[in-house]
């Protein structure tokens, strides 16, 4: 079983490319993702995952995507290597997405608006909204 599925932000815009020989559209873009605990020194420690989308899917990412955007990625983890112009081997992992989730919506030229929280109207100071003795059905 291959399965990874990340949350995190850009960290570059996406690149779009088409493959010559089959006309695929292919798209790729790094994110970086907060690990859930703090090294020794107190600082929230961060991965950075490069993800491949191919298809409508990366056509999508280049359209709608851009540096700091928050998205969700499920795929795959893929080790692949080439050859450099010099002649050196190089290995990549990455991760071949399956599915892209957009968490943040807006005009791609924009910079994401970094306070996004949601708080309803009518709630008290713990969170809760006051019902009235009709409201109950009991």
């Amino acid at each position: 079983m291959n399965i990874v599925m990340l949350i995190g932000r850009l960290t570059r815009d996406p690149e779009l490319k088409y493959i010559p020989s089959s006309g695929n559209a292919v798209t790729n873009f790094d994110i970086a993702v907060d690990r859930s605990y703090q090294g020794n020194d107190g600082n929230k420690k961060t991965d950075f995952f490069k993800i491949q989308v191919w298809g409508k899917k990366a056509e999508s990412c280049a359209n709608y995507l851009a540096k700091g955007r928050l998205v969700a990625v499920k795929g795959s983890i893929q080790n692949r290597s080439y050859e450099t112009t010099e002649g050196e081997k190089r290995y990549i992992t990455e991760i071949v997405a399956e599915n892209v989730q957009f968490l943040e919506w807006g005009d791609k030229n924009k910079a994401p608006e970094t306070n996004n929280t949601y708080e309803p109207e009518g709630l008290d100071s713990d969170g809760f909204r006051a019902l009235d003795d009709a409201d109950v059905p009991f």
